[in-house]
């Protein structure tokens, strides 16, 4: 599915707001949202929203953007800057296990509109900049262990991230990263949609690593810097798996040799199975005290 066509100022604007962004995570600290999945969960969208991909939160950015939407204007009516867009699994691996992978464009576009939509509704209210920051995931497939080519992954990525700078991202953010080569093809793929948009925004780099201290198929946090820095990202951090008292000796060593900004967006702790399902134990206020003193000590721009 084409996007609409572009108007004439709106790579001004994008470009815009991208330096804004840069100039907010230079200067500041600049506040994300949370989850996304258990939110869409919530609101118990049926099987027919889901066009029988049940699951594939994706697909209800075509089929209930309402609901997407009130996801973003949640996160910001509390007064988060910026918001993730609903393309967690806008991949090749992920979309190809629903035996779509040719929406990849259509549904990373369609997610960064939604988020671009609701943050400038919100930017009109009381002036404030308000970001939409581009959610690439990490697929199901390692291609370090040979479960897809890497060319095949990174340029899907490409059409994932066209996709979100057509529909008004401010930053590509490649999270919750596993396999190292898997995140250079989210990162290259990212470049490479850059180029072709003619439009530069930030591109922010998030690992996750395990409580075995390494990223699943084994790197430490040294490993992902060393392999990662080169490839011109604008910052490097942490996101899933753990929760911040797990997070921190990775986010020291990243505090004391990244030449790029940090960011951390932890668990709510480790998640703890009780007869309900697996809930997360730690309460908002003790996840803000620990956000806070990742941020004292460790110079983070993005939480």
């Amino acid at each position: 599915m084409a996007s609409l066509p572009t108007p004439p100022t709106s790579k001004t604007a994008h470009s815009s707001r991208a330096d804004a962004l840069r100039e907010a995570l230079a200067s500041r600290v600049v506040v994300a949202d949370g989850a996304m999945g258990t939110m869409l969960q919530a609101q118990d969208p049926s099987l027919e929203d889901f066009e029988n991909l049940e699951g594939c939160n994706e697909i209800l950015n075509i089929t209930r953007p309402d609901i997407v939407r009130t996801v973003h204007e949640e996160y910001f009516a509390v007064g988060v800057d910026c918001v993730e867009t609903n393309t967690f699994g806008a991949n090749f691996a992920a979309l190809a296990e629903y035996d779509i992978p040719e929406r990849n464009f259509e549904l990373s576009e369609s997610g960064a509109r939604i988020a671009r939509e609701v943050a400038d509704e919100f930017a009109a209210k009381d002036g404030r900049q308000r970001w939409v920051l581009g959610s690439m995931g990490p697929g199901t497939k390692l291609p370090t262990l040979g479960h897809a080519p890497y060319v095949t992954l990174r340029d899907a990525y490409q059409q994932n991230a066209e996709g979100m700078l057509a529909g008004g991202a401010d930053a590509l953010l490649v999270e919750t990263t596993q396999d190292l080569l898997q995140t250079k093809s989210a990162i290259i793929g990212a470049r490479r949609a850059m180029d072709v948009a003619g439009i530069s925004v930030p591109l922010i780099c998030s690992v996750t690593v395990e409580t075995t201290g390494t990223m699943l198929l084994g790197s430490e946090i040294g490993a992902a810097l060393t392999a990662l820095e080169p490839l011109g990202i604008d910052m490097i951090g942490l996101n899933c798996a753990t929760g911040p008292a797990e997070m921190s000796e990775h986010l020291r060593y990243l505090a004391r040799h990244s030449r790029v900004p940090i960011s951390a967006m932890p668990n709510a702790g480790l998640p703890v199975l009780g007869k309900n399902g697996a809930h997360y134990p730690l309460s908002a206020s003790e996840l803000a005290d620990a956000q806070e003193t990742f941020v004292r000590e460790y110079g983070l721009s993005l939480v």
